[in-house]
């Protein structure tokens, strides 16, 4: 008996080895990537010809210019086949350029007019100068204000478009550079009369200015902090430490609330028609810039203030 155990024993021990090892399931094949091509058709806006067609176009393709630069395709309410309309916007000039040659010429412009240049006035007044104090004031404070802005296109904006049709520059520059040579033309007059209530509205204008001008640089220096270098991320602005920047709380661009009191406060300082008419002016065009930019901010975050007013605290 012990014997035939033993055979049965090394039988079944052989034939469990000669069972082969199961073999490892062979993985599922992985799923393909499944990868979406459009079709672009790209049209001139005013003939409607057919300039280009982009066929198998990714969903990274960003869109062009006439959309914002960080449009996605794949969001964009289209199908698979997508047409774009192509303008030709012309030369183009960087808006630093722009924002330099608007700031450089009034303030090279009304130097001349200060200095009384010839052919400017009558000959008998060539590079004389004014006996009234206000307009030696008037012309540190016309300098100081362009000054500051060539420095902060230089060293603080961050200019988020990058070009703008090379027309507009000669209209920029056309108005500031007209206005300036307008208003200089008369505060540097040799028949120039000074304001009315003397010396303490002087003094008064100096004050509102000097005040709206820190204002508007602190406001330019918050909107600098309020992203880096390079991003597009838009963020509400708050207002920070500095107490000239708590006007977030009421306006959505307080930069132009600023800019508009100083223009007031050189008004009052110099009580110069050319010069009120220049603030009004400037007062219409930054209103049209603060309400579309207040629109925007309503538009893109559902949680902005909605106690902000777009330039005048609790009126416009």
């Amino acid at each position: 008996m012990d014997i035939l155990a033993l055979e049965a024993k090394s039988q079944n021990g052989a034939e469990a080895e000669k069972k082969p090892t199961p073999k490892p399931k062979p993985k599922a094949p992985k799923k393909a990537k499944r990868i979406v091509y459009f079709e672009v058709e790209i049209l001139d806006l005013k003939t409607k010809e057919k300039l280009l067609l982009l066929d198998k176009v990714s969903l990274t393709f960003c869109a062009a210019k006439c959309l914002r630069d960080e449009e996605v395709l794949q969001t964009l309410p289209v199908g698979t086949t997508a047409s774009f309309y192509f303008s030709d916007l012309g030369p183009q000039l960087t808006w630093g350029t722009v924002f330099l040659a608007e700031c450089v010429g009034p303030l090279v412009l009304y130097l001349m007019f200060y200095f009384r240049l010839p052919f400017i006035y009558s000959p008998k007044y060539d590079f004389t100068s004014s006996k009234h104090w206000v307009v030696h004031l008037a012309c540190m404070c016309h300098s100081f204000h362009y000054i500051k802005r060539v420095l902060e296109t230089l060293f603080v904006h961050r200019i988020s478009h990058g070009t703008m049709p090379l027309r507009n520059i000669f209209k920029n520059c056309g108005y500031y550079w007209c206005s300036a040579a307008w208003m200089a033309y008369y505060i540097n007059h040799p028949l120039y009369t000074t304001p009315h209530y003397g010396q303490q509205q002087v003094n008064a204008g100096l004050y509102i200015f000097l005040f709206c001008q820190v204002g508007n640089f602190s406001i330019h220096i918050a909107l600098r902090n309020l992203k880096a270098q390079g991003s597009k991320v838009k963020k509400i602005p708050y207002p920070t430490k500095n107490p000239f920047t708590w006007i977030f709380w009421l306006v959505s661009c307080p930069n132009y609330t600023y800019e508009l009191g100083s223009w007031i406060g050189f008004t009052v300082m110099t009580q110069c028609v050319p010069v009120a008419f220049f603030t009004i002016v400037a007062f219409v065009q930054m209103t049209v810039w603060a309400k579309g930019k207040h629109r925007s901010y309503l538009k893109e975050f559902r949680d902005y203030p909605t106690l902000r007013s777009s330039i005048l605290p609790f009126i416009l």
